[in-house]
């Protein structure tokens, strides 16, 4: 006998979408897949990033050399998440070099990464600069704990 689970219709269906984009992209990431052959069906590789913190600025670097930011690179935020597209085109000469190796990898990479709580999308800006490609998300203002409020107990 098997047995089906059904989600509760008032679960948060964002949590579990965001959830198994985060283990995809953990997957992706393990340097064991390739030789097992585990590659993904679309051909996408992943984007490597650096991330870290830059006073009140969340700040990604990704490494994309050999690409045209202006036509080769897509980033957009919804939903609580940032997505980072690129493409890195065949050179149309490639053919008549003569290689005696080709390792540089051409064709789409894609990262997908959570966006702090909170974050204005409106105002992540990313810039282009040898080969970097440098997101800045600025961080909202935490807000202040109040203080608790005094509740008398009146007696009968």
């Amino acid at each position: 006998m098997s047995m089906i689970s059904r989600r509760d219709k008032g679960a948060d269906v964002t949590s579990f979408t965001r959830m198994d984009r985060l283990f995809d992209e953990w997957f992706r990431a393990l340097p064991m897949r390739r030789p097992f052959g585990l590659d993904w069906p679309a051909g996408e590789e992943l984007i490597r990033v650096d991330e870290y913190r830059d006073g009140d600025t969340q700040v990604i670097k990704a490494d994309l050399p050999g690409i045209d930011p202006a036509k080769d690179v897509e980033i957009t935020a919804a939903d609580g998440m940032l997505r980072i597209r690129a493409e890195r085109r065949i050179e149309q000469d490639r053919e008549d070099k003569g290689y005696t190796r080709h390792e540089i990898r051409y064709g789409s990479m894609m990262r997908t990464l959570p966006l702090p709580e909170n974050v204005s999308e409106g105002d992540i800006t990313a810039s282009y600069k040898d080969g970097m490609l440098e997101i800045r998300i600025p961080m909202p203002p935490v807000p202040e704990a109040k203080k608790p409020t005094s509740i008398p107990v009146s007696s009968s």
